[in-house]
């Protein structure tokens, strides 16, 4: 009985331990991911907005999040740095007004997102056109 309190408190320690290390770990990766930023790169802030780094210095990112359109963030807004998966496609039949949205995925809960669709420019800008 005796041994029994040094055994749980060891037992509730050493959970705690470990995840504060792999924390630190997943700090550093991420400090190390905005020290190593370059014009050119595509991020992703904190906030979920898509952008290409244009401009640095030592706290602030100077982001491009549409053409001409360039916001400044600090470095500590950037999550992550996008890596492009999709080969680029040479084909000369392709429609250049067609822009093809992303394929489905799974949402948080597992269920699969419907299809993706193809909207043409002149869609997108009826669609975004307000009434």
């Amino acid at each position: 009985m005796e041994l029994l309190f040094p055994l749980l408190l060891v037992a509730l320690l050493v959970p705690m331990f470990l995840g504060v290390r792999r924390q630190k770990r997943e700090a550093a990766k991420v400090t190390e991911m905005q020290d190593t930023l370059k014009a050119g790169d595509q991020v992703i802030t904190t906030s979920g907005l898509y952008g290409t780094v244009v401009d640095l210095d030592d706290t602030t990112v100077d982001l491009e999040i549409a053409e001409e359109v360039v916001t400044t963030w600090l470095r500590a807004a950037i999550r992550e740095v996008r890596v492009d998966t999709e080969p680029v496609a040479d084909d000369a039949d392709a429609d250049a007004d067609t822009i093809a949205v992303e394929p489905a995925a799974a949402d948080t809960n597992g269920a699969h997102v419907a299809d993706a669709v193809e909207e043409s420019a002149a869609q997108t800008e009826t669609r975004l056109t307000k009434d």
